[in-house]
């Protein structure tokens, strides 16, 4: 399987289905389906505009958290135990139907 779904809550608290592919990070994959996030520094983990909350169901199948994530993640606002950078977090086939949601601007 390479293509699979992620659910993204935007700002509004609605809920979109998004079509994922197996390689792209979450922010490709929100950034092209056209939801309002920045990912000004192109997905370098040098800016947290990509920042999302993780649903608590997710979290334990994401990969560790990098020294650059945490520092950016350090200077971001509104960070809660849950918050990554989407840029930070490739799509595979274990993530399927993982659900995000998009942090305040």
């Amino acid at each position: 399987m390479s293509k699979g779904k992620i659910k993204v809550i935007d700002r509004e608290g609605k809920l979109h289905e998004l079509e994922a592919e197996k390689g792209l990070v979450l922010m490709e994959i929100i950034r092209d389906a056209d939801l309002p996030i920045e990912a000004a520094c192109g997905g370098c983990a040098a800016c947290a505009t990509c920042h999302v909350y993780v649903d608590n169901d997710w979290k334990s199948k994401l990969n560790k958290i990098e020294d650059e994530e945490e520092s950016m993640l350090d200077q971001a606002f509104n960070v809660k135990e849950n918050s990554r950078l989407s840029c930070q977090i490739e799509y595979n086939d274990d993530l399927d139907g993982i659900v995000v949601t998009l942090a305040p601007e």
